[in-house]
């Protein structure tokens, strides 16, 4: 559960893309906002969670451990745990 600390981000991903890229951020069925992310591993055996992870720490400037998937494992639609600050961050890289 995110706390004064931390912030949640919710991303939608398009796994197999040539390179990990943050395309911008959309909304999904009930307006809310949602970032859209290519990332280069496949779906498979978890390469595409811990892509997305590494890929979200290091445009954040933070660390692997403080970036966590908190929902989706199994899903492109995927809920991330991270710093505060984290979706202002990732602004300025859109």
């Amino acid at each position: 559960m995110a706390n004064a600390s931390t912030e949640t981000i919710t991303c939608r991903i398009t796994p197999n893309a040539r390179k990990s890229e943050i395309l911008g951020w959309g909304s999904d069925e009930k307006g809310r906002p949602v970032l859209m992310v290519k990332i280069q591993a496949p779906p498979v055996e978890g390469k595409a969670n811990e892509e997305l992870i590494r890929f979200m720490a290091e445009l954040v400037g933070c660390g692997r451990g403080q970036v966590q998937l908190i929902r989706g494992a199994s899903s492109r639609v995927k809920v991330l745990e991270g710093p505060a600050g984290m979706s202002e961050a990732l602004n300025k890289v859109c």
